[in-house]
């Protein structure tokens, strides 16, 4: 039999692996691994490769060991798996060391009968799937919140501006004891109103795409930080330089890497993390696809735009509800921000997900890009 072109000592994967079976699982959008009696890698397919961002050549001189630390349950799979020569599946494990860090993956492994104690192993991670799960509850949450905000405009704005005029009246008819009261009435009118406006921008509005350079969005949005709000925190830029447009409106886009960026910032400092750092990312996924349930095509989200930083990390409790208006951590905070970006986001047809520990958030974006037709591919 021919073997199949892949890792090994040699350069070779095990003799008894066809070129047939080796062209179906260089194809396969999930990644596959071939692990020897010792665990080093002997053959990893193109989505092995991108999981755990190594090419072959680099696998081919490691262990599983190297990349995953010897407590990990992945390790107890493969025993149970070279033990009774059966095929062993778990699931929501981490994969994480200081070279990888995989939330949430279902491993698979079949012994491999010609090989003794060669496995294969079979990574999914299903991330994205939960991502886009809670996308969708972010969208319905977003549509809640837009329908508050337009009854809020509508039966508010107007009492309130007949509650300030009246204040000012009063603040010049009254007593200096009475005056006071009425500063206060018409600051607090002032005060409400600010939070009716900024709740109006949840407001369902037809979006106006356009080929938008994503990474002078980001360049912008780093100027302005650096030279306010994050004043003092090192700012690392990870940039693709073939990605293509994204399909959106700048404007928005620029809020949501603004919001996502001064988020950053405010935990490193409130924090007081020494040094800080917030890294801006994009990268290209290829063949990025996902089904959206009711939906005749799937979502093709090809670019990923990242926010990272060296902070403290985002509380257990607030992670599930992170993207909920009101919902927010800091005293001084609205909770309004984060909502405002997963709405944003939606409507642009894309996807958020955080990832976040201790000295470590990262917020992800999938976005469409530009088809040479002039809309969303």
């Amino acid at each position: 039999m021919r073997a199949m072109p892949g890792l090994g000592g040699a350069g070779q994967v095990a003799e008894t692996v066809t070129a047939a079976p080796a062209l179906l699982l260089g194809a396969l959008p999930v990644p596959v691994v071939l692990l020897d009696a010792a665990d080093r890698f002997h053959y990893a397919n193109h989505a092995a490769e991108q999981f755990f961002g190594l090419s072959q050549a680099q696998l081919s001189q490691l262990r599983l060991l190297d990349l995953v630390p010897p407590d990990n349950p992945v390790f107890l799979l493969l025993a149970q798996v070279r033990r009774g020569e059966v095929t062993v599946a778990d699931h929501d494990l981490t994969l994480e060391s200081p070279r990888l860090s995989k939330p949430g993956i279902t491993v698979q492994g079949t012994p491999f009968p010609e090989k003794p104690g060669f496995v294969l192993l079979v990574l999914q991670d299903f991330s994205a799937a939960r991502a886009l799960d809670r996308q969708l509850s972010f969208r319905g949450a977003a549509r809640s919140v837009a329908g508050m905000a337009a009854v809020l405009a509508h039966e508010v704005k107007n009492p309130l501006s007949g509650i300030r005029g009246a204040a000012q009246l009063l603040e010049n008819s009254v007593g200096e004891n009475d005056r006071e009261l009425a500063v206060l009435i018409r600051n607090e009118a002032d005060r409400i109103r600010a939070l009716v406006e900024r709740m109006e921008v949840f407001g369902e509005k037809p979006l106006r795409r356009e080929a938008v350079n994503i990474h002078r969005v980001l360049e912008h949005v780093r100027r302005l930080a650096q030279s306010g709000f994050a004043a003092g925190i090192r700012f690392h830029e990870l940039y693709d330089p073939s990605l293509p447009p994204v399909s959106g409106h700048r404007d928005q886009l620029l809020q949501v890497a603004l919001n996502l960026v001064k988020n950053a910032a405010e935990a490193i400092t409130e924090a007081g993390v020494e040094p800080g750092e917030i890294t801006l990312s994009t990268a290209f996924q290829h063949g990025f696809r996902l089904a959206v349930p009711g939906a005749e095509e799937s979502l093709h989200l090809p670019l990923v735009v990242a926010v990272r930083d060296n902070g403290p990390g985002i509380a257990e409790d607030i992670r599930p509800h992170l993207f909920d208006a009101f919902v927010t951590s800091r005293v001084a905070g609205s909770g309004l921000g984060l909502a405002l970006v997963a709405k944003i986001v939606g409507d642009h047809g894309g996807l958020i997900e955080v990832e976040s520990r201790p000295g470590r958030t990262e917020f992800r974006l999938h976005l469409p890009m530009m088809s040479e037709k002039g809309d969303a591919a």
